[in-house]
């Protein structure tokens, strides 16, 4: 078999330490996070573990940063300096993200140099943002006397949470809004995937970013929970599980702190009656594959014309049995394992919650017999699925597509929104007006045409219970600021 490993090892300077107000010190309690492959079952890494006093040391320092220190007081051309500096340092050890990604979720090897290339990307977009983003919105004159000017403010100490899935496309895409915002900020990772904040925080270090700027604590929920309660932290960006974005919604709204929340989904895609189902199939059995279906937007309903329903789930059974299963080193490999043992036994439980429902199990729904080792579950097909049942309504963050049919267009419509979630969707249709219509009538945050694909410069986010606020483009740098209006006396000087 050929391995796509990558040569290059993950080298952690120093991971049995926090990294706060500009220097590695040691965790009070002393504690440690192991980090497990998700294809070997084996340790691949222990960091230092924050408990609650490291939290609270590192908001005195990113509070002090911002209170007293140079970054928000710095123009926004100056923070974009240091970004790109940033964006220098990580680009040479963009070998060892890729690694951590394989390493710690399964993903694999032929896709993470791409998606630890959207990180970049967006790294990227947000420096070419400094010299256009509306800092100084409007001058206007004010009541017949002086100007009046709104202007953009950073909200202050920010503390950023990225999920294990994408751990860091999504960290640093926070990090950098925020820092050009002129945030300070704290990373608090996945306790499952911490490596890649290390390595940013270590960037961080090598360019002499000021110190209490950007500060890293790695946890569990109880320290985490400390955190987002901290009344030092001004906003919490939070990317994860529906019930995590409910409590830092709830411990937010207690003390009326800013939050954005980028929660779960149950995408929908609509299959019209127009379009070809060889080419649905293949689109849709690729897309629930993808990161072994742990993707927030992931398309894993299919919504079809009653009529049409066997043909479209017969044509995703053949796609599907063509999937190969294993090692995510393999370049032959379509579908890696889950990332955590939790995340397997949990998609297992709604295979069988779904069969137990009355719903037809057409294909896969257990683990392949050929690996012994790792999170492994086949792709899996559900026919004749009903809206009500659980497998329909929500989230299983694995690959498992349920295929429901409807009696018309408007019925699909009703059977996307009958949803708790609103992150994403798609149509298939050949008709663009038809794709528009549906689209718009769809209650969900994004919606595609024919395919599954992210554009990190657009806004990003949820309807209902799929979170509060969008972020990516340049609404990912708004999110991380305050209007002020100042009334100035007098006539404008410019």
């Amino acid at each position: 078999m050929a391995s796509l490993a990558p040569a290059v090892p993950i080298q952690l300077s120093h991971p049995d330490r926090l990294f706060i107000d500009g220097a590695w010190i040691a965790p009070a309690k002393g504690g440690r996070i192991e980090v497990m492959s998700a294809h070997s079952e084996q340790v691949i890494a222990t960091v230092a573990e924050a408990t609650e006093a490291d939290m609270d040391a590192a908001v005195v320092a990113a509070r002090r940063a911002f209170d007293e220190g140079p970054w928000p007081r710095m123009e926004p051309g100056e923070r974009a300096e240091w970004l790109r500096k940033l964006h220098a340092a990580l680009e040479v050890r963009v070998p060892e993200l890729v690694r951590a990604w394989i390493d710690q979720i399964g993903a694999l090897a032929t896709v993470a140099p791409f998606v630890i290339g959207g990180g970049m990307a967006t790294l990227q977009f947000t420096i070419d943002q400094a010299a256009t983003y509306p800092f100084v919105e409007k001058r206007i004159p004010a009541d017949g006397r002086g100007e009046a000017m709104i202007v953009r403010e950073p909200v202050g100490v920010a503390v950023t949470i990225a999920p294990w899935n994408n751990p860091f496309g999504i960290m640093i895409s926070k990090v950098a809004g925020a820092l050009l915002a002129g945030c300070t900020v704290i990373m608090k990772p996945a306790p499952e995937t911490p490596i890649e904040a290390y390595i940013i925080a270590e960037a961080a270090e090598a360019i002499g970013l000021p110190a209490g700027v950007l500060n890293l604590v790695a946890s569990h929920r109880d320290a985490a929970d400390h955190l987002v309660r901290n009344p030092g932290v001004d906003k919490v960006s939070l990317t994860g599980s529906t019930v995590a974005g409910k409590r830092v919604a709830s411990v937010c709204g207690e003390r009326l702190a800013r939050c954005t929340l980028e929660l779960g989904g149950k995408s929908a895609a609509i299959v019209l009656d127009d379009y070809d189902l060889g080419v649905a199939a293949k689109m849709l059995t690729a897309t629930i594959i993808m990161s072994a279906g742990q993707v927030c937007a992931t398309l894993s309903r299919v919504i079809v014309s009653q009529h049409r329903h066997d043909a479209l789930v017969e044509a995703i059974a053949a796609e599907m049995a063509n999937v190969r299963v294993g090692d995510p080193f393999d370049p032959e490999t379509q579908l890696g394992p889950l990332a955590l043992e939790r995340q397997r036994d949990r998609v297992l439980d709604y295979v069988a919650a779904g069969s137990a429902e009355g719903a037809r199990l057409v294909f896969g729904g257990g683990r392949p017999l050929h690996l012994a080792r790792g999170y492994y579950v086949e792709p899996t097909l559900f026919a004749d699925v009903d809206r009500s049942m659980r497998i329909a309504r929500e989230e299983i963050f694995g690959p498992v597509l349920s295929v429901l049919p409807v009696a018309n267009e408007a019925d699909a419509i009703n059977a996307a929104n009958a949803s708790d979630f609103g992150l994403y969707g798609a149509v298939f249709t050949n008709d663009r007006d038809a794709a528009y219509r549906v689209a718009r009538a769809m209650r969900t945050g994004t919606v595609t045409h024919n395919i599954f694909r992210f554009d990190p410069f657009l806004p990003f986010g949820g309807f209902k219970h799929s979170g509060i606020g969008r972020e990516g483009g340049i609404e990912g740098i708004t999110s991380y600021t305050e209007l002020k209006s100042i009334l100035l006396d007098g006539p404008s000087r410019t």
